[in-house]
């Protein structure tokens, strides 16, 4: 081996890097930049399969990446947040948009109009204009653009140096001969292009890799079908990977995916096998990389268009195949607990900006829990029901253990690639899940004072529980904005938030001072009257911390 030839080596090692490395951080920016809109796409899904699929193929072209869509999707599954019929469609759009790497590879190859298309041509420059916002731009953003335009010129550049490094062998005989093997062996052919594609958990890059030895005119036509098809297999190991120790329904949509790629490599393999064979110069005959990335949309919407009326067909498959067993039983207390434990799936990951969401999500989740212990607290005080006492208690340790769980998702969530205002939510987040908890801790504390009452048989007086009445309504209301201000973000339910808090002050000022004077006057037993203060200062504290919560809303906005 000659100097070139290790030089060569070192070159096409090097243009992988860089191709799967720039694949990478472009797809990390898109990510960001498509922020909290991932979030309103899922929303959007309701059980039309045909939106679900439009859908899927949207967020998998923004992240460039249909094993993340799909990691997602089982992620989503097991938290109950979409069904399976929901993530047939999702399934069968991340197979169509991951198509769009393969036109990005092949762009180059679309004739001399698309000259200035060429890597070698822009790349350079487009990591250069990416590099300068980076470094010298202060917005977010546009840091964020600058990542993308990085990215792009990478994988372009990657792509040079391994197409370079390549075309000096292209009439090695070994070439000739390997896909001559795999094209005249459909199983062969697939098996290696699953293996690929599974050990670099991406299709775009193995079917990049592909491209770039079409380029150098040394792929066969039916090599490349068949390696292709073998790639759209390999795509499905990140989420069969993924759903393991999931939950059975995460099991059996990562099943479906598997079985809807399989049915369509093998459908396509064996109409590929008899054409070959009736047309064996078709066969041998060199293809291009804007071929593979025609026949690779073609298989994609062709699958999609051939299964989708049969998605129910495919739920119940999985079903078979990953049979019923006996549900595990979650380590936590309690149904509210579970169902937190059971959203905070860590799959969800794979997107920052749904990861974020989903724990805003839960902690207004934790917020309404509270504002019902709250509630019920109040109950056993102003109405004199003591067998809500009882529950306080109970719920009190559900929202300890939802503080617990919900912290330890953020500190996750905190370290995963996120933009600046991401990260700010992230940490309000983190100060909001404090401040609900301590409302449960003041709810208890009203438990507590109802419970001393109770068995000390003290009472107030008609006009202290007016008062109680009062201020309690302010603080109700108070809350309640505040846990609005965090679901929508909706500034008008901050301002409602002040005004109650400056309300809430000026009431318990007021009570204190009308209280003693009915001490003084011996109008209010002294047992009761310390009571009645320590209630009214609890009050106090949970509109303090209802009004710390809309300002972190209002910090975001």
């Amino acid at each position: 081996m000659s100097v070139n030839d290790i030089s060569n080596v070192f070159g096409f090692i090097g243009g992988l890097g860089m191709f799967l490395y720039g694949m990478s951080i472009m797809a990390d920016g898109m990510q960001k930049t498509a922020g909290s809109k991932m979030s309103s796409f899922l929303g959007m899904l309701t059980n039309n399969r045909l939106l679900a699929v439009g859908l899927g193929a949207l967020i998998t072209a923004i992240i460039q990446s249909s094993g993340a869509t799909t990691v997602m999707v089982v992620g989503f599954v097991s938290a109950g947040v979409l069904n399976l019929t929901q993530a047939v469609g999702v399934i069968m759009g991340a197979n169509i948009g991951t198509t769009i790497t393969a036109w990005i590879v092949s762009m180059s190859q679309l004739g001399d109009a698309f000259e200035i298309m060429k890597p070698a041509f822009y790349a350079p420059c487009i990591i250069g204009i990416g590099a300068l916002l980076l470094v010298f731009t202060k917005s977010q953003k546009k840091k964020t653009v600058g990542e993308i335009m990085i990215g792009l010129g990478l994988l372009f550049i990657g792509l040079d140096f391994m197409s370079g490094s390549i075309s000096p062998y292209t009439d090695a005989p070994i070439f000739a001969k390997a896909f001559e093997v795999l094209g005249g062996n459909p199983l062969l052919g697939m098996l290696i292009g699953a293996v690929v594609t599974a050990l670099l958990q991406s299709s775009s890059a193995s079917v990049g890799i592909l491209q770039t030895l079409a380029m150098n005119g040394i792929v066969t036509t039916n090599a490349a079908i068949y390696i292709t098809l073998g790639q759209n297999i390999g795509s499905c190991v990140t989420a069969m990977l993924s759903s393991m120790g999931g939950s059975r329904t995460a099991k059996r949509a990562a099943v479906i995916h598997l079985t809807f790629n399989i049915i369509g490599a093998v459908l396509f393999g064996v109409l590929g096998f008899a054409v070959f064979a009736l047309r064996p110069m078709l066969a041998a005959s060199n293809i291009s990389a804007v071929q593979i990335s025609i026949f690779h949309t073609v298989f994609n919407l062709t699958n999609t268009a051939l299964l989708f009326p049969f998605a129910n067909q495919l739920v119940k498959l999985s079903g078979f195949v990953v049979k019923e067993k006996p549900e595990e039983v979650i380590p936590v207390e309690d149904d509210e607990t579970a169902a937190t434990f059971k959203h905070l799936d860590e799959r969800i990951f794979e997107s920052p900006a749904f990861a974020v969401e989903t724990a805003a999500l839960e902690v207004v989740h934790m917020g309404q829990i509270t504002m019902e212990n709250v509630k019920r607290a109040l109950d056993a005080v102003i109405m004199e029901n003591l067998d809500e006492v009882a529950y306080v208690y109970k719920t009190e340790k559900t929202i300890d253990n939802m503080e617990k769980m919900l912290t330890e998702y953020l500190i996750k969530v905190n370290n995963l690639s996120l933009t600046e205002r991401q990260k700010k939510v992230v940490n309000n987040l983190f100060y909001s899940v404090s401040d609900i908890e301590r409302i449960g801790d003041h709810a208890e504390n009203l438990a507590e004072q109802a419970e001393y009452m109770a068995k000390h048989n003290l009472k107030f007086s008609e006009t202290a529980m007016e008062d109680l009445r009062s201020i309690s309504g302010s603080v109700i209301k108070s809350f309640d904005y505040a846990i609005n201000a965090r679901q929508t973000g909706n500034m008008d339910s901050v301002r409602k938030v002040s005004q109650y808090e400056d309300d809430v002050d000026n009431q318990e000022e007021e009570l204190r001072e009308k209280h003693i004077e009915r001490l003084s006057d011996g109008k209010c037993e002294p047992s009761a009257g310390v009571v009645f203060l320590d209630i009214i200062s609890n009050l106090e504290r949970v509109s303090d911390h209802a009004y710390n919560l809309a300002g972190y809303v209002k910090d975001e906005l």
